[in-house]
């Protein structure tokens, strides 16, 4: 490994896609030296559903990335998820003939878990060793060396439909780009938000998207479970519009600038001004309704991350208890809710500043997990070819990205003729 490479990475995401061109540093650090989004129509619930329109998406985001840093992206590592992911346990062994363990073995075993025969239509993404046993003796950590007869291991497998995977394959290569490998998005954001600590200790990631939420179990330095959730942020906008009665836009900005997932404490005498439908009356929201629909959507999202993080069998054990990301973590309350629901101590996770040092602000936020962890975790899985390196931007300038949430809000009502009223 060179002592300074340039990393690019994918996000396809179902509100957003984002592309990242990071420096690795001799120390093994990380600089974002340019980002850039744009706004994805083509993908649902994680899901490629329209193959112009994602590759459209990803040569905008990547035009972006490549000016601000002065880099041409060529080779780059790509996020997979949607509700096509599934995971499952399986146990290989090997007989050592020598009688000590080499590194040969433990890949012997590790390709052989390549080969776990799965359903048609399904391919196998990762192959994740958990735990070594050499002569019955269990929870080896690092077998090579040991003296032994029999050489065992259990793998966590994660496996994707081949066609989800073709499709996002086929978008990257439309625009220009070349996948040097697909990494599961539970995976890549937890690279980039989890403490060695909190690994160590047990802890669940669960990263709310827009269109799917994801689950990793983390116990001893080790990945237990995976899973992907289908509904996420989106979910909920959809609620906020059709139990309000609004547009999309409108119910999209209710939820990111009033939104709460504690209905019991939003207050009731605070209300929003929606403007009218094509010249109707305008129609006031109540906070403590627009809580109570959050609410609701969000006790069901919680459910069904308690469910994965049950079968796990690691419930139990999570000392550092749960690490919230995503965009969808933001919400107002979030953290309350949670601990009320499950017991579990909760925080917030943003990328890892003891990785990304000098991330600027704006960067530094949890819709940014999994593409800053992507790079991460690339490296992790393989060694990264070095591109040329012409110079560096200052990021959090010229990403724009440090404007107000109400600037936000204005501009999204002001481009369609609209006005905005809060009143208390």
């Amino acid at each position: 490994m060179s002592k300074e490479q340039i990393i690019s990475a994918i996000d396809i995401g179902t509100t957003k896609i984002v592309a990242i061109i990071c420096r690795q540093n001799e120390d093994g650090k990380f600089d974002v030296l340019g980002l850039g989004q744009a706004p994805s129509s083509g993908v649902k619930r994680g899901v490629v559903v329209h193959i112009d329109d994602t590759t459209k998406a990803i040569e905008t985001a990547r035009k972006q990335a490549e000016t601000q840093a002065n880099v041409k992206m060529q080779e780059v590592y790509v996020g997979v998820a949607g509700q096509h992911i599934k995971s499952m346990k399986n146990r290989n062994h090997k007989y050592i003939d020598s009688g000590e363990i080499s590194q040969a073995d433990v890949d012997y075993l590790t390709d052989q878990m390549h080969k776990t025969p799965v359903d048609p239509g399904e391919e196998i993404l990762h192959v994740i060793p958990q735990s070594y046993i050499v002569d019955q003796e269990e929870d080896v950590p690092r077998p090579v060396g040991m003296s032994g007869r029999m050489l065992e291991s259990n793998f966590h497998l994660v496996i994707g439909k081949v066609a989800s995977a073709n499709n996002i394959k086929k978008c990257v290569t439309r625009a220009g780009l070349e996948i040097k490998k697909l990494i599961l998005e539970p995976l890549a954001s937890s690279a980039a938000v989890l403490t060695p600590d909190e690994i160590e200790a047990g802890v669940a990631l669960v990263d709310i998207g827009g269109g799917t939420t994801d689950v990793a179990v983390f116990h001893d330095k080790v990945v237990w479970h995976t899973a992907v959730i289908p509904f996420g942020g989106n979910v909920i906008t959809n609620d906020i519009k059709e139990g309000c009665s609004i547009l999309q836009r409108h119910a999209e900005a209710l939820k990111t600038q009033f939104g709460s997932t504690m209905g019991d404490t939003a207050p009731a005498e605070k209300v929003v001004t929606i403007p009218g439908i094509s010249g109707r009356d305008p129609r006031e929201i109540s906070f403590k309704n627009l809580a109570y629909i959050i609410q609701a959507r969000m006790d069901e999202i919680l459910d069904a991350v308690m469910f994965e993080i049950e079968n796990s069998g690691y419930q139990d054990k999570l000392s550092a208890g749960l690490v919230i990301t995503g965009g969808g973590s933001m919400l107002k309350d979030l953290k309350q809710l949670i601990k009320f629901k499950t017991g579990y101590d909760v925080r917030i996770g943003h990328p890892n500043r003891m990785m990304v040092p000098d991330i600027a602000d704006e960067v530094n936020h949890p819709k940014y997990a999994t593409s800053i962890g992507l790079s991460i975790k690339g490296v992790e899985t393989g060694t990264t070819q070095a591109k040329t390196f012409f110079g560096t931007t200052n990021i959090g300038a010229s990403l724009g990205l440090g404007k107000k949430v109400k600037a936000t809000w204005t501009k999204f009502f002001s481009e369609e003729g609209d006005t905005f009223n809060k009143t208390v």
